[in-house]
């Protein structure tokens, strides 16, 4: 089928450089999100595909084309997937779009940030060489030693459907420049490009196994592959629920993880901004960019409450000019949610929210210019406590929630009143402010009470804060901007480890001592038998 001149591709599961049929012959449609139309297929693998690409994956790192490579050699082939990658964009974005209801210039957007991420890495392989064999000084006469970085083998990476072929670029791109074998797992709402990738990497010669791509369902493909003997190592993105289960499956065999789950991001809004114009598109890209199907989405607008109202009056206005339509079409700037399950799951919270006793200050319903598609309208949901699951779960969607404050003390607590750790933003231009609720130290001020016994026994009564963000990611007068010099990723229940920057590579690499006992005597250390 052909949509826009673009058709949708028929493909196979990628093992072993091959496109390669299920073993079960399954296949799942691919379903539209702004029409409802189905639009194509793609194959489902189940734990037989699953032994294959480990397999094929195992052979790769055997192999003198993979296994023995220099980072310098792994650097070209990421340099050829990004160029491949920017050829083609147009076709990319169109697909992507269709896939998962991103609007066109987001898709185009990502595409650019997937072309230079594999750039990045293929910057890290080759410094990789330098350091592959690091000597370690012990300022001893009879050790020689040093630490040897090498990598970490097959790994397992699980991909959500948000940014489908950018979030995979996370992890293939370093787990490649590694020297890793890696095998894909893509979101089973959103697989299209990420079998493209394969196309990709097949057309620039990457050697057979070094990268599997396996479509399907997570409790079919997915669960296996976290559980599997033979893959040393499990990335995920996706939800917090979900990644509970990956990493129960890893302990199993002792596997490391990294998690990177979900977020109930806030934004603190002070009355010292110059410009309420401008922390006004910044709270609306935080919440609403991607029809706020972000992890890092700042969905809790904490306000002061001496600019509540214009705030409000001008976020209203605002959120009232986004262009809602097909995601396809110019100057659209909030498409359909991904899925019907999706979909409905949106609708359930702001309706219990409603229920709860909030109010819905605008949209919560479908755009009443679209009669199909899974839309839900921009929304601004006031009056909330922080008892309400509003305030408390991800939602998800393009669902904001407000609370207003009067002090610092209270913005901070409100901010970090929350089970998720994974990004923040702060709008202030005060700059010692800023800075406080960046770096973790501990201010006594007035606020909750405590008893300390000091050291001579008297009981002493102390005030304190930790005044931070309790999260990995903090933005000031900014939202959602990600880098791929940059970490990504949190604490509490948004995870742990990182995507990106160094620690991106890291994360894939086996690190080694190696100590030489260089001396030519004795150790010593036993008493030597006597000679008879």
């Amino acid at each position: 089928m052909a949509i826009h001149n673009v058709p949708i591709p028929s493909r196979q599961l990628y093992i072993d450089g091959e496109w390669r049929e299920p073993v079960k012959k399954k296949r799942i449609p691919i379903i539209n999100p702004a029409t409802e139309d189905i639009i194509g297929d793609f194959p489902a693998a189940t734990a037989e595909d699953v032994d294959i690409a480990v397999e094929a994956a195992r052979r790769a790192l055997a192999r003198d084309d993979w296994g023995s490579t220099t980072g310098e050699q792994r650097a070209k082939y990421l340099r050829a997937i990004a160029a491949k990658v920017l050829e083609r964009k147009s076709e990319l974005a169109i697909l992507e779009s269709l896939d998962c209801g991103k609007t066109l210039f987001e898709s185009a957007a990502d595409l650019d940030d997937v072309a230079a991420c594999f750039e990045y890495y293929a910057d890290l392989a080759e410094a990789l060489d330098l350091k592959r064999k690091t000597p370690v000084d012990l300022h001893l006469d009879s050790f020689k030693s040093y630490v040897l970085r090498e990598p970490l083998g097959v790994v397992g990476l699980i991909t959500p459907w948000n940014y489908p072929l950018l979030m995979a670029t996370w992890k293939v791109a370093p787990a490649l420049a590694a020297g890793c074998a890696a095998i894909l797992k893509p979101s089973e709402l959103a697989s299209i490009t990420c079998l493209e990738l394969g196309e990709i990497c097949r057309e620039v010669g990457l050697p057979p196994g070094a990268l599997n791509i396996l479509t399907g369902l997570g409790p079919e493909a997915g669960a296996p592959l976290s559980s599997h003997p033979h893959v040393d190592k499990i990335s995920f993105t996706g939800s917090a629920a979900t990644g509970a289960k990956v990493m129960t499956a890893a302990a199993q065999l002792v596997k490391p993880v990294t998690l990177e789950l979900g977020g109930k991001s806030p934004i603190v809004v002070f009355d010292d901004i110059d410009n309420l114009d401008i922390a006004v598109e910044w709270t609306l890209f935080g919440c609403f960019a991607n029809t706020g199907q972000v992890c890092t989405a700042t969905s809790r607008l904490i306000i002061q409450e001496s600019i509540a109202s214009a705030f409000l009056d001008r976020l209203i206005l605002w959120t009232k000019n986004i262009k809602i339509s097909d995601p396809l079409e110019e100057d659209c700037k909030l498409g359909p949610i991904v899925s019907s399950a999706q979909y409905e799951k949106v609708m359930k919270f702001i309706s219990n929210a409603k229920n709860e006793g909030a109010t819905i200050l605008y949209g919560g319903e479908r755009p009443q210019h679209l009669k199909k598609g899974y839309y839900v309208q921009p929304t601004i949901i006031t009056d909330v406590n922080t008892s309400m699951e509003i305030w408390k779960e991800e939602v998800f969607g393009p669902v904001l929630c407000v609370k207003t404050f009067k002090t610092e003390q209270e913005a901070i607590e409100l901010a970090n009143d929350t089970k998720y750790g994974l990004a923040s933003a702060i709008m202030s231009k005060d700059a010692g402010r800023c800075e406080r609720f960046t770096k973790v130290g501990v201010f006594l001020i007035c606020c909750k009470q405590f008893f300390l016994i000091n050291r001579h026994g008297i009981t002493t009564r102390v005030n304190w804060i930790l005044q931070a963000f309790q999260t990995g990611i903090i933005w000031i007068n900014c939202s959602q901007p990600s880098f791929c010099q940059l970490p990504f990723g949190g604490k509490k229940r948004s995870g742990f480890g990182r995507d990106l920057g160094e620690m991106g590579l890291e994360k894939y690499l086996n690190i080694k001592q190696v100590t030489e006992y260089t001396c030519d005597d004795a150790w010593a250390f036993y008493k030597s038998p006597s000679k008879n």
